[in-house]
């Protein structure tokens, strides 16, 4: 069977293992009992060699073969086994059949069917090669057309580059020569810095000398002050002590006055003379001030260490300086509490006067010593200040706190003083 074409011994091989696989285990065999046990898609594969030799040694594993082969085509059995195979049928199935009939003359049969197959096979590889050798032409008249297609395309891709290489080198050198302005422009400053340096620095020098001569100055001029405190002290020592006197003899002689008068005791004071709503009867309202000017709170605390001072404030004017986005309740509330404290300290007389009268509840006020007053209707809290001030006596210090330049000119008189309203707001925060 080594003499026999591959096809004529494939289809050899494959009609064994076809009728190896339907045998009954007691007809395979010895040589192929190995060989039945594979798996009919390795069959062929693995014990080919073994197929071949079974049926060239194996008389009647070959007959069952013949008898596999010959029902697909017994015309083509019959034929052979008379000594003539037909002309027209396939050198491949003539080959197969003789060598399993192996009829008288069989092995020509083969040997004739062998080299049809030879031929056939040998015109169907130059049809092969020669299909073959015309894709290669084809590819390469592609690859000639491509690579000239490639050529034309790396000469304009080496064109561009080319420009792009130029124009990149254009811009290095205008980058180089930017960058040496911009290092020469940068040395200039440098210079420019340096020399500031020097100037500030011979500035500096100049400044502490005069620093230093100032601290001399100033050290002479502390020396001077203390000592003009010392010389102060002294004199309003004995500024102190005739006062005191001056006040010890006024005193003297008020109190023989009144013994003399025979005055009698009263807890009236001028400013209960003035008509005014009290709080818990209903009046209507008037306008609400608003501050316009500042002042010192320590003015103010020296005017209320007088004696027998009286305090009038412009309720409003300082609770709309002093707290705007409260409401008015808890503006008057904060504002007469702050009083209160401010009357304890000093022993002042305190009147709170605020615009209309229609507040049933007065604001709480902790400790004596502060009146709380509302404009009766038809008035307004300036025209209620003064009539209070014009109630004092004459002499006795009255301090209206308001920064109304009205109520300020309103009252202007010996012995009132007017104090504006932050005055009295700087005094209530400390």
């Amino acid at each position: 069977m080594s003499t026999l074409p591959d096809a004529v011994r494939s289809r050899l091989v494959a009609l064994g293992s076809d009728v190896l696989g339907a045998l009954p285990a007691g007809d395979v065999p010895g040589v192929l009992r190995p060989v039945a046990k594979f798996a009919a898609a390795k069959r062929a594969r693995l014990g080919g060699s073994a197929i071949a030799s079974a049926l060239d040694t194996e008389p009647g594993f070959r007959r069952r073969v013949l008898d596999a082969a010959s029902a697909a085509d017994p015309a083509l059995v019959k034929a052979l086994e008379s000594g003539a195979a037909p002309a027209a049928a396939d050198p491949v199935d003539v080959a197969v059949l003789a060598y399993l009939l192996r009829p008288d003359g069989w092995e020509a049969m083969v040997e004739a069917a062998a080299a049809s197959v030879r031929h056939g096979d040998d015109a169907a590889r130059l049809t092969r090669e020669a299909a073959a050798a015309e894709r290669l032409r084809e590819q390469l008249d592609a690859a000639r057309a491509t690579t000239r297609e490639l050529r034309t395309t790396m000469r304009a891709e080496l064109d561009r580059v080319k420009a792009e290489n130029t124009m990149l080198r254009r811009r290095v050198q205008e980058t180089r020569e930017r960058l040496s302005e911009v290092r020469q422009q940068e040395h200039d400053e440098q210079e420019q810095a340096g020399r500031e340096l020097s100037d500030a620095r011979a500035a500096l020098r100049t400044a502490e000398t005069e620093v230093r001569r100032l601290r001399t100055r100033l050290a002479d001029a502390e020396a001077a002050l203390e000592a003009a405190r010392r010389s102060g002290r002294a004199e309003r020592s004995l500024g102190t002590a005739r006062l005191a006197l001056l006040l010890d003899t006024l005193g003297d002689a008020a109190a023989g006055l009144r013994r003399e008068l025979a005055l009698p005791a009263s807890t009236l004071a001028p400013a209960d003379t003035v008509e005014a709503a009290i709080p818990g009867s209903p009046l209507d309202g008037g306008a609400v001030g608003r501050a316009r000017g500042a002042d010192e709170p320590g003015y103010l605390d020296e005017l209320l260490s007088l004696p027998r001072v009286h305090l009038v404030v412009d309720g409003y004017n300082v609770t709309k300086a002093a707290w705007p986005t409260m409401p008015l309740d808890a503006q008057r509330s904060r504002l007469a509490q702050g009083l209160a404290a401010v009357a304890a300290r000093t022993g002042a007389e305190v009147t709170l006067v605020f615009d209309g009268a229609d507040v049933t509840v007065p604001p709480p006020v902790a400790g004596a010593g502060i009146r709380v007053r509302f404009s009766p209707a038809g008035q307004t809290a300036d025209e209620l200040i003064r009539r209070l001030v014009r109630a004092e006596p004459q002499g006795r210090p009255v301090i209206v706190v308001s920064s109304d330049r009205e109520v300020a000119d309103g009252v202007r008189r010996p012995g009132v003083r007017s104090v504006e309203a932050v005055a009295l707001i700087g005094l209530l925060r400390q």
